[in-house]
């Protein structure tokens, strides 16, 4: 039990048995908190990830210090992090205090000083964000607000958004999910029925795009509603 009470000459195998423990252990840790923590990223999941990171991570890095202290202190951690975030989604002021608001910086296409320097923006980093939400030119900004996650959106001014098929009066055909049916070489028979196909229709399709056998096929998947398809081989992409 070295591996887990911790001593000054502890062997390899018990650095091996704790990383195990430890990445079985963030793994439970990440599917419990679900993945708000690890998507969205608002600071308060920051802390903790450096918290958790730091506290269970020494232990690998030293022998001597036991394990079962940092794997508690670490449960703790996260018990409180996912009762501030339960506690946040069943009360508006718990959330306002645990998120952060978001902060609208342009206003009517107007910058907002004050909320830029609240933010600790500067003018850089904004047209640097505005350029990475495809806008070049401030003039066709209407509204840019700082996510509580550190991301900024934009709401462009109604006359610079691209057309769509609904302002052109056209109906479009419905895109649906795409489904693989071929990975690797290998055929997924459970999407195949999904789609309402069989193998002998698989094998034509593949055959009408100019490969031999199924083998020779890297990626095939179809559309479920359009029913377009998706042919990558080993050499070539193919599709209609």
């Amino acid at each position: 039990m070295d591996f887990w009470t911790g001593t000054e000459d502890l062997p390899i195998y018990g650095f091996l048995i704790r990383a195990l423990i430890v990445y079985v252990y963030i793994f439970c840790v990440i599917k419990i908190l679900g993945q708000r923590s690890m998507v969205s990223f608002h600071p308060i999941d920051f802390i903790f990830a450096v918290i958790i990171g730091d506290v269970v991570g020494e232990p690998l890095s030293s022998g001597e210090i036991p394990l079962g202290g940092p794997l508690a202190a670490a449960s703790l951690i996260a018990g409180i992090h996912l009762g501030l975030t339960y506690l946040g989604l069943k009360s508006p002021w718990i959330r306002r205090v645990v998120e952060a608001e978001p902060i609208i910086i342009v206003n009517k296409g107007q910058i907002l000083v004050e909320q830029l320097r609240k933010s600790k923006l500067t003018v850089e980093a904004l047209m640097m964000d505005l350029r990475l939400n495809q806008v070049s030119d401030l003039t066709e900004v209407d509204y840019a607000i700082l996510e509580p996650n550190g991301q900024i959106s934009v709401i462009k001014k109604s006359k610079y958004d691209s057309l769509t098929p609904d302002d052109m009066n056209i109906t479009p055909v419905e895109k649906g999910y795409p489904s693989v049916l071929i990975l690797d070489g290998k055929v997924n028979k459970t999407n195949l029925e999904k789609v309402g196909h069989t193998m002998q229709w698989l094998e034509i399709q593949v055959k009408q795009r100019g490969f031999e056998t199924i083998d020779q096929v890297f990626l095939f998947t179809v559309d479920e509603r359009s029913g377009k398809i998706f042919v990558n081989g080993r050499s070539k992409v193919m599709d209609n």
